[in-house]
């Protein structure tokens, strides 16, 4: 992946003139929360790919006797794999009989296809791809250009009113470009991921990546939110980065080096698409939708 200084921390906000007259460059409705910025200093840093990295090898060594507590936690990771094949077979019977699937993609400017028709954006291109492999899903915009993790979290009962099967969590490129702090993006996030686990709704938590201007401590914390988040909830399916294999490319993005051009959100379905039938297959065939 290609290394680029992104622009000073300013987010994407709603331009005053759309690029063209097809282009979309607004969402339908918003409903945000106010933001309590933090001043970050910024200062060079290396390139993007180095925010978000992971270590860690299974280790050789003698076999030891199950103790009470290893047998517990087998026993759990045994009734979650049951669980898993449940629902996968579950998902299979809804395709089987027909029925519409409801995936909401909760995001920014990224989401709603920010200079784009909305046959380009991220959420038609998912669709698209959903249904030539078979699949009847309907994927529902839910993408607020200039919208931060407390935006989302503010306007998420919003969303949820179109009572989708499934969810994708797709926020906090803009948190990075205000230079909000980590620790407001982990509030704001867990807080979502509380309220859907509660309704008891598949998600997909989609990570990503600080400016390297922000500096290499703030790229690190920023990106261990969405890691630590993902490893405490094991129900949960984790695509670690929005925008791998598009962001830093030129040939994918538009001019203002942030947001895909068409080719770049059709790269960024295909690349999501193996995490997001993961998801799909954790519909139960009783879901509302």
């Amino acid at each position: 992946m290609r290394s680029d200084v992104l622009p000073e921390p300013d987010g994407p906000t709603i331009p005053t003139a759309s690029p063209s007259a097809i282009r979309r460059s607004t969402p339908r409705s918003t409903c945000t929360g106010p933001e309590a910025a933090r001043a970050v200093k910024t200062r060079p840093a290396a390139s993007i790919s180095g925010l978000l990295t992971g270590q860690g090898s299974f280790g050789a060594g003698e076999l030891k006797p199950v103790s009470y507590g290893r047998r517990a936690a087998l026993q759990k990771a045994a009734a979650g794999f049951a669980l898993l094949l449940s629902a996968t077979g579950a998902a299979a019977q809804a395709r089987a009989e027909g029925r519409e699937i409801r995936l909401l993609m909760l995001g920014d400017s990224i989401t709603a296809g920010y200079g784009l028709a909305r046959s380009e954006g991220p959420p038609a291109q998912i669709q698209a791809l959903l249904r030539a492999r078979g699949r009847q899903v309907r994927v529902l915009d839910a993408g607020v250009s200039g919208d931060t993790t407390a935006g989302g979290r503010a306007r998420l009962d919003w969303a949820l009113a179109d009572r989708p099967d499934a969810v994708i969590v797709a926020l906090g490129g803009n948190d990075a470009l205000r230079g909000l702090t980590p620790a407001q993006m982990r509030a704001n996030l867990t807080d979502i991921l509380d309220r859907l686990q509660a309704r008891d709704l598949p998600v997909l938590l989609a990570g990503m990546i600080a400016p390297p201007n922000l500096g290499a401590d703030y790229g690190r914390e920023f990106a261990a939110v969405f890691a630590d988040l993902a490893a405490a909830r094991p129900g949960l399916v984790f695509y670690p980065f929005l925008l791998e294999g598009v962001a830093g490319d030129p040939a994918l993005n538009q001019a203002d080096r942030i947001h895909p051009n068409p080719r770049g959100a059709r790269i960024l379905a295909e690349r999501m698409l193996p995490a997001i039938e993961t998801l799909l297959d954790r519909v139960p065939a009783s879901a509302p939708g």
